[in-house]
């Protein structure tokens, strides 16, 4: 949905969040963690993404005790996600089970062997900026 100012002749569209796509999110979010849950996944980050990129509203960061639970995690949470109505998610990364990504959409999952999460840190990298960091002025 887009709504449309008009200003002094010139046009200038905003997109506009409707309230049927924050309960879509919500309603995958929810499936998703649930999926998780049941698939005993460790160490569940979820991670706000929406104002930081325009790749997702939320990113969600789990680990796997192996290479075989993490592609159990992953083929339960690709199944949940169907079935939650979320579509056909992309996954890569299946091939070796170290780190797979399941993009669905609004919301992104990265499952990991713990010794490769910590190596990529993507909580530090995509957590929001302390406010009290001091601010350098060159």
């Amino acid at each position: 949905m887009t709504t449309t100012f008009e200003n002094e002749g010139t046009t200038a569209s905003t997109p506009v969040e409707s309230s049927a796509r924050t309960d879509l999110t919500g309603e995958l979010i929810d499936a998703v963690l649930a999926s998780l849950e049941d698939a005993k996944a460790e160490d569940i980050v979820t991670l706000e993404i929406g104002a930081k990129s325009s790749l997702a509203d939320q990113m969600v960061i789990v680990s796997g005790r192996s290479h075989r639970h993490v592609g159990a995690i992953a083929d339960y949470l690709v199944r949940d996600v169907k079935l939650a109505g979320g579509g056909n998610p992309s996954v890569e990364g299946m091939n070796t089970c170290d780190w797979v990504l399941i993009d669905a959409g609004d919301v992104i999952v990265h499952v990991f062997r713990p010794e490769v999460r910590g190596f990529y840190n993507l909580e530090k990298m995509w957590s929001p900026e302390p406010e009290d960091l001091p601010k350098y002025v060159s």
